[in-house]
């Protein structure tokens, strides 16, 4: 299963909006083929590993398969992979986890165990939900796992009072965080970001075949027709107020206006979660200013923080989000740290809220 999982991980950037998965047919103890998912549309990791299998001159009835997901057991872009494996006459099924898809959700097991193929759950199932927990977000509440990214002082500065802020981190730090915005489906920010950074917000260094969406909060359309970041792939542009003639240039240049307003006149934030996820965004990467970033907070949408600390201390300046101080400590947001590691000179650090982590793991 730990070889399946390095399959699966060979797919990172090219699978959405399907799961990342991998295949490994074993006999005897030996690895007779191997695969991962292809573009959607194309073949999944059983077939790619039967293939391989194939071409290698191996017979896989019999074997068995390791795969990171439950096979499927539906028609959708292709044929149930569960129907496959049961056509090829294989002996044995280790998944990972079991599909949250309603259309699967344990549907493909069944279907094996019915055609006399043993089968089998859970192993290494945590390493397979951290490499597809975007997928299972969506797949279970309708909505893209939220990671915002942020990059500070030891302090907490993520920019001077004057804005300057390139750079606080590291390049080792900054190539680490080009490689997070690569897994996700789409990076969002905000006007206040795009006034005054002027950003591209793509992914560089690393071959992505599918680049993330760029996503825009602008409450009332306030964006340069020239501003860097609609230049090249389409955005998605979300205002809460109508502007027909701003509209009408934006989509004449490629881009997509999306009005989502909530009863203060700004974008509704949590309906936007749900639009991307209807929209198949699986990861949603965040790299806003403070504002938003704390509007996203308030509301609920962010899952976890990505965060880069130099060691540094800068003293005055801007911090990671404009949150009001609790009343009482109590009142604080509570996190807990998944993973600490040194990127360089920098640490980056992955914390998770609390209060979802039963909702996680569940």
């Amino acid at each position: 299963m730990a070889l399946a999982l390095e399959w699966a991980a060979k797919g990172m950037y090219i699978t959405a909006p399907n799961p990342r998965i991998g295949c490994v047919i074993v006999r005897d103890g030996d690895v007779i083929g191997a695969g991962h998912t292809q573009p959607a549309g194309q073949a999944h990791a059983e077939i790619q590993a039967m293939r391989d299998a194939r071409a290698r001159g191996q017979d896989v009835r019999g074997a068995t398969a390791y795969v990171t997901l439950e096979p499927c057991s539906h028609y959708g872009r292709t044929p149930p992979c569960s129907s496959a494996l049961v056509q090829a006459g294989l002996g044995r099924v280790v998944a990972a986890m079991v599909d949250p898809n309603p259309l699967v959700a344990g549907r493909g097991m069944a279907q094996l165990e019915a055609a006399g193929i043993a089968v089998s759950s859970g192993l290494m199932a945590g390493q397979a939900y951290e490499l597809n927990i975007g997928f299972f977000n969506r797949m279970r509440f309708g909505k893209p796992w939220v990671r915002m990214k942020t990059a500070a002082s030891l302090d907490g500065i993520t920019a001077l009072d004057s804005g300057e802020s390139q750079w606080i981190t590291s390049p080792e730090a900054r190539a680490d965080g080009h490689a997070w915005r690569a897994r996700a489906g789409a990076i969002l920010t905000g006007i206040g970001t795009v006034k005054a950074d002027d950003p591209q917000l793509t992914v560089r260094g690393i071959d992505t075949p599918l680049p993330p969406r760029r996503v825009i909060v602008d409450s009332r359309l306030e964006i340069d027709m020239d501003a860097r970041i609609l230049q090249g792939e389409p955005c998605w542009i979300v205002a809460a107020a109508p502007d027909a003639d701003k509209e009408a240039r934006l989509r004449a240049a490629g881009h997509e206006v999306i009005l989502l307003p909530n009863a203060s006149g700004k974008v509704d934030l949590p309906a936007l979660m749900l639009e991307l996820g209807r929209r198949e965004i699986n990861e949603l990467h965040v790299e806003a200013g403070s504002k938003l970033n704390a509007s996203l907070l308030r509301e609920g949408c962010v899952d976890e923080l990505l965060v880069y600390l130099a060691p540094s201390v800068i003293g005055q300046g801007q911090g990671m989000f404009a949150l009001p101080a609790p009343a009482r400590l109590a009142d604080k947001i509570a996190l807990r740290f998944h993973d600490v590691q040194q990127v360089g000179p920098d640490l980056r650090i992955l914390a998770r809220f609390a209060a979802k982590e039963s909702i996680e793991q569940s």
